[in-house]
């Protein structure tokens, strides 16, 4: 190619290739935050799948972000520019990742306290999990689909540009803080949606309680043990509606703050 044809073509190669700069940049945090994402980024999920999926958002929000996204420079800042945004990824899915680790911890507390705890199975994550953890996760990221959650997580990632801006360095202090919180709005999200299981199965131990004083010679724990589990059943078919509600107004929440939980 000739110097005069080179510089003829450039002016017509420099969008494609900022066009090009701005979808990798882009990639780079989806890509990491494809892995940790509710719903899309479960291990039950094909990889190929989720390489695509990261490829589908990257075609959505680069567009919108294109022009606040650092220009290549050198080698350094190349490399500072790789590390930094698959981090700043994996923060922010994993902030979004913590409210499914609440239905499995939800899961855990009510199958516990209802004895049906050794009743495991698959769940979207691959590792085993009780059945009553598996229904809620399957529940609630069922409900995350219907409620539009791919619209929702490419606005969510448009905004998280305005918390972390492309390039910039993370600050450890702050993502311990981020982190710290997120894990604790997690657990309190667990444990209250485990709540009525866990009443249930203290007045349960009441119950009993004042059963065997009043009868001693009745093994009383071989006639109530099918009652609460029996009791536990009915229980998560009549609060599950109202669990999943709840965790879906927290996810709500969550996806309404740029950046997530991030200070």
């Amino acid at each position: 190619m000739s110097a005069d044809l080179a510089s003829a073509l450039a002016p017509l190669l420099a969008p494609v290739q900022d066009m090009f700069w701005a979808g990798f940049v882009v990639f780079l945090r989806l890509g990491a935050m494809m892995a940790l994402l509710p719903l899309f980024g479960e291990q039950a999920v094909p990889v190929r799948i989720r390489l695509a999926l990261a490829f589908a958002f990257t075609l959505v929000v680069a567009p919108a972000v294109a022009a606040s996204l650092p220009d290549p420079g050198g080698p350094g800042r190349f490399l500072a520019l790789l590390l930094g945004e698959a981090a700043a990824g994996l923060a922010l899915g994993l902030l979004l990742r913590l409210l499914v680790i609440a239905l499995q911890t939800a899961g855990a507390i009510a199958g516990q306290a209802t004895s049906l705890s050794q009743l495991f199975g698959a769940g979207p994550g691959g590792e085993p999990s009780p059945a009553m953890g598996h229904l809620l996760v399957m529940g609630g990221l069922a409900l995350a689909a219907a409620m539009g959650l791919h619209v929702r997580l490419a606005l969510w990632m448009v905004d998280g540009y305005a918390v972390i801006p492309a390039g910039a360095v993370l600050d450890p202090g702050l993502m311990l803080e981020a982190g710290l919180g997120g894990v604790a709005r997690a657990f309190a999200l667990a444990v209250s949606l485990a709540v009525p299981f866990v009443a249930a199965a203290l007045l349960y131990n009441v119950v009993l309680g004042v059963i065997n004083r009043a009868m001693p010679q009745l093994m009383v724990t071989f006639v109530g043990a099918p009652a609460l589990t029996f009791g536990g059943l009915v229980l998560m078919a009549i609060a599950l509606p109202v669990l999943l509600d709840v965790w879906g107004a927290a996810l709500e929440a969550a996806l309404a703050l740029p950046g997530g939980d991030l200070p």
